[in-house]
């Protein structure tokens, strides 16, 4: 069970945690959904789309944010019971770093747990996902939208129609549209027509035309004329095949020798890696001065996260280049962290006692 003093940090540091994923993930998606809606609007991707993209990419930016927002918690909670000086009470009563770790790491094994689950499974995923969402958004988006008095081409410029104008609910008067396949060439011209976008064929309904089709420099052309005729158009699968690490499960990963795959897997456990070397980094680092307030080191910790995390970025490249061994990897930047762990805890040996009554010779005396 939990004492008084591990409730209390362990409520301090829940709450700043989710209040910072939250205000970040705000950002970001904020910025996210303004290019989103901008594809959207341009006919690049669908519309129905949107929140499903929305929500694969909060997945994946979550692993970005729980880590940097645990050690911004951390950060925050105890620079708290420095600017009231509850630290130093807390150490007068003989409570050291392992006892002060004991709701910190409550919560970071916690986040730990749902950073594997996301960084291992979930954010492949969803990368993969939105990888064929926008595939298949490329692929609807070759018949665009349609623009009056402008020839526009489709599966990959075997289909070319036009539409003198064009109203606001799609329908287009004086249409043209040509296909060919193989030596055959096919016109149709129509008075009226309107594009139908069915997800599985989309097709082109003509009221009131013509279809000429033959093979050109042959005098053998079939004309016919309709009252109203479908056209459908063939659009070419969408490429989903791709080599990218990212888009690979992890189990894919697993055994294989490629580099690009070796360094994204190192990538993924990296993630939550850094949550649990930032949380140990946050206790000896948020140490400051009462004068100095709450937020005295939250400047360092931005300049700290920052330099560890582009030194992961920094091994990564290395290691997909060969610069690096895979057994050195990214592994080497969570050493350095560690070992500037201990080193702060090992310098602050006065953390185990602040100011401890004693006696001596009957005096008393002060044991830091």
């Amino acid at each position: 069970m939990f004492a008084t003093l591990d409730r209390y940090l362990l409520r301090e540091i829940l709450y700043t945690l989710l209040a910072v994923t939250g205000v970040l993930l705000f950002i970001l998606l904020s910025n996210q959904f303004a290019r989103v809606l901008g594809e959207a609007a341009a006919g690049r991707l669908p519309r129905d789309a949107v929140l499903q993209l929305m929500g694969l990419t909060s997945l994946q930016y979550l692993t970005i944010l729980v880590p940097v927002s645990l050690f911004l918690a951390a950060m925050l909670a105890f620079g708290r019971l420095y600017k009231d000086s509850e630290m130093s009470a807390i150490m007068a009563c003989g409570v050291g770093p392992a006892r002060l770790y004991r709701p910190l790491m409550a919560v970071a094994i916690l986040a730990i747990a749902a950073l594997s689950w996301l960084s291992l499974d979930l954010a492949p995923w969803s990368a993969e996902t939105a990888h064929i969402l926008r595939k298949n958004a490329q692929r609807d988006a070759e018949l665009g939208s349609l623009e009056a008095g402008r020839f526009r081409s489709a599966a990959g410029g075997s289909t070319v129609f036009y539409a003198e104008s064009v109203t606001d609910d799609g329908m287009m008067a004086n249409v043209f549209i040509q296909r060919q396949s193989g030596d055959e060439v096919q016109v149709a011209v129509a008075e009226r027509g309107q594009l139908v976008k069915d997800r599985s064929q989309p097709y082109f309904v003509l009221r009131n035309g013509r279809r000429y089709e033959g093979v050109p420099g042959s005098s053998a052309f079939r004309i016919i004329e309709f009252r109203e005729h479908g056209i459908p158009i063939e659009l070419a699968p969408p490429d989903l095949v791709s080599d990218d690490a990212e888009l690979l499960p992890t189990m894919a990963l697993l055994g294989s020798s490629r580099l690009a795959d070796q360094a994204e897997l190192q990538w993924r456990l990296s993630v939550p890696i850094s949550a649990l070397m930032l949380a140990l980094l946050a206790l000896p680092l948020s140490r400051t001065s009462p004068r100095q307030g709450r937020y005295g080191k939250l400047a360092v910790a931005v300049l700290v996260y920052i330099v560890y995390a582009n030194l992961l970025g920094a091994a990564r490249v290395w290691l997909e280049r060969g610069l690096l061994p895979p057994a050195l990897g990214l592994w080497w930047v969570h050493g350095l962290v560690l070992a500037a762990v201990l080193l702060m805890l090992l310098q602050n040996n006065r953390w185990r006692f602040s100011v401890v009554p004693a006696r001596v010779a009957g005096k008393s005396v002060s044991i830091r």
